[in-house]
């Protein structure tokens, strides 16, 4: 059998994530499961336009498409049973995997782990919020620092068997002000890979191009041209960022 067209086929609803801040749902087309959130069940922001957040979730992808890394899921527009939305790819990820981990601090390992922050937990103890130190998540904190992502919780990483990791939940990006909230920041100002900064240089060739065409029908002039700055600064820099600005550097809650 041929596989429906995933743009125009029906898409039919089988269950919703509650635990989603806005309407999620899973759903299929045909064979293929995906899930589906409508513009129309974006709760309200104060700092993001309302009705944007599935525009910039297509963003996201198109940024991961040029990156080359296959961060995000491929993720598209269309119709859908409560109106137009952002469609994407399910991921059936690998639950005995956790590329983000909160553990007591005598158990951060000493090496192939990288850890961001420590604290008390509802108890009193000491714990660490831990990160892997991969390649694969280096190049999801370069993704996000391109994309100004204000929302890089530990869910939002999804393990899968093969050890590739995917990001997922991008509406809250390309904001032309400095949002970057992530639980990736074991990587603080270490210097950008060879292949970090090619990424970073194939975005900005391809934003005059047909990159920041596609890009102009889903984000605001504003927000193109904070993207090129970021592009710009990130090049030159060469190395991860340390936090700035009044924004928390962690979301909340961290997973």
């Amino acid at each position: 059998m041929p596989t429906p067209d995933l743009a125009t086929a029906e898409l039919k609803l089988t269950g919703r994530i509650t635990t989603a801040s806005n309407a999620t749902f899973l759903g299929s087309i045909g064979d293929t499961q995906v899930v589906y959130k409508p513009i129309a069940g974006e709760s309200p922001l104060w700092d993001f336009p309302h009705g944007t957040l599935a525009h910039r979730e297509m963003a996201a992808y198109l940024v991961s498409q040029v990156l080359g890394w296959n961060i995000v899921p491929k993720t598209w527009l269309r119709d859908g049973p409560l109106g137009e939305g952002m469609v994407q790819l399910w991921q059936e990820q690998d639950p005995t995997q956790s590329p983000v981990d909160l553990v007591s601090m005598d158990e951060v390992p000493e090496s192939g782990w990288k850890q961001v922050l420590e604290g008390q937990d509802e108890n009193g103890q000491m714990v660490a919020l831990i990160h892997e130190d991969s390649p694969a998540l280096r190049r999801m904190a370069v993704f996000d620092l391109v994309v100004n992502n204000a929302d890089r919780k530990g869910n939002h990483i999804l393990p899968m068997p093969d050890r590739h990791r995917h990001g997922v939940d991008h509406g809250l990006t390309f904001h032309s002000d400095h949002k970057l909230r992530t639980v990736l920041w074991g990587w603080l100002g270490d210097a950008l890979t060879v292949e970090e900064l090619d990424g970073i240089d194939r975005v900005s060739d391809e934003l005059p191009g047909t990159l920041g065409q596609e890009l102009a029908e889903l984000l605001s002039d504003e927000e193109l041209e904070a993207l090129v700055a970021r592009c710009t600064r990130l090049r030159l820099a060469g190395r991860f960022p340390p936090p700035s600005g009044d924004m928390p550097a962690v979301p909340w809650p961290l997973f």
